[in-house]
C-alpha cells in the first residue's frame, strides 16, 4: 500500500507519515523544506518517495500528480495548509490568495484527480486535512476560517457522492481543534484551549478513515465547537469567535502566517 502526503515536513502531515509507515505503508512525501524530506528519507528508509513542491503553483500541483500518477497510489493525505491572523484588511493579499492556493486549490486539484483515479479501480482512501474552524465564521481568521469551511463542505459532498454510488472509496475530513504543532507558534500567540498531540491526531484520523467515516473529530473540545455551534445564532459565534481570536493577538500587533 502505498500513500502520497502533502505537508509531510511538520504537523500533522508528519505525525500521518509516521503512523502510516509503522502500519507498513510505502510512502511519497512532499513539502517545500527538502532538507527535512531528505531526513524522513532516511529515516522511514526503503520504500520511502519524496517530491519537493510549492503547492501555491498551480504548476507545480499539476506536476506532483503527473509524477504520482503511475506510482499505484492507494492513499491520499492533504494535509499542506496555513492561515494568517490579522484583521481582514490589514492581512496582506498577496499572501491570502497564496494560503488560498494551497488550502483550497491545490487540495481541490488533488483530490479531483486522485479521486478519478480511485473510482475507475473502486478503491483508495483520501483523507483531507480541515479544522473545527470549518464549522464557523472567523473574525481575525478569516480567510482560513472561510478555506477550512470549503475543505470540510468538499469533502462531505464527495463522501454522499461516494455513498449514493456505492463506492468503496473512502474519503474523511480531519476537524481537529487546537493542536500542538507550530500553528499557534508561528503566529506569535497562544492557545486559547489545552491542545492535543499531533501523535493523537494522526492516529486518530486513520482509524476514522479505515472505518469509513466522513467526519473525524478528535478531543472534547473540537466534539464540543463542532457540534456546539450549530445551536447559537451566528451572529453570537462570531463575537464569541471573535473574543477568543482577539485574546491570542500578538503583543506587538503585526499579523503573521501561521501553519498546521
Amino acid at each position: 500500500m502505498k500513500a502520497l502526503i502533502t505537508g509531510a515536513t511538520s504537523g500533522i502531515g508528519k505525525c500521518i507519515a509516521y503512523s502510516l509507515h509503522k502500519r507498513g505503508w510505502e510512502l511519497i512525501l512532499t513539502g517545500r523544506n527538502e532538507n527535512v524530506l531528505k531526513e524522513l528519507q532516511k529515516k522511514f528508509g526503503k520504500g520511502t518517495e519524496i517530491i519537493k513542491a510549492e503547492l501555491s503553483d498551480r504548476k507545480e500541483v499539476f506536476r506532483l500528480y503527473k509524477l504520482c500518477k503511475g506510482k499505484n497510489i492507494d492513499m491520499l493525505v492533504n494535509s499542506a495548509g496555513y492561515g494568517i491572523f490579522g484583521k481582514f484588511d490589514r492581512t496582506d493579499l498577496k499572501d491570502e490568495l497564496n494560503m488560498i492556493d494551497v488550502n483550497i486549490t491545490a487540495l481541490h486539484i488533488l483530490t479531483k484527480l486522485f479521486l478519478r483515479d480511485f473510482k475507475k479501480r473502486n478503491s483508495g482512501y483520501i483523507l483531507n486535512v480541515a479544522s473545527v474552524a470549518g464549522f464557523m465564521t472567523g473574525p481575525l481568521l478569516s480567510s482560513y476560517y472561510a478555506s477550512k469551511n470549503y475543505v470540510l463542505r468538499l469533502s462531505l459532498a464527495i463522501a454522499e457522492e461516494l455513498r449514493h454510488e456505492n463506492s468503496d472509496v473512502k474519503i474523511t475530513v480531519l476537524c481537529p481543534g487546537p493542536v500542538n504543532t507550530n500553528f499557534n507558534n508561528r503566529a506569535g500567540v497562544n492557545f486559547s484551549a489545552p491542545p492535543v498531540s499531533p501523535e493523537y491526531v494522526a492516529e486518530y484520523a486513520l482509524k476514522k478513515l479505515f472505518q469509513g467515516k466522513w467526519l473525524a473529530v478528535p478531543s472534547l473540545t473540537a466534539k464540543v465547537c463542532a457540534f456546539g455551534q450549530r445551536f447559537l445564532p451566528y451572529k453570537i459565534l462570531s463575537a464569541i469567535t471573535y473574543n477568543v481570536q482577539y485574546a491570542k493577538k500578538t503583543t506587538d500587533g503585526k499579523n503573521r502566517a501561521v501553519e498546521k
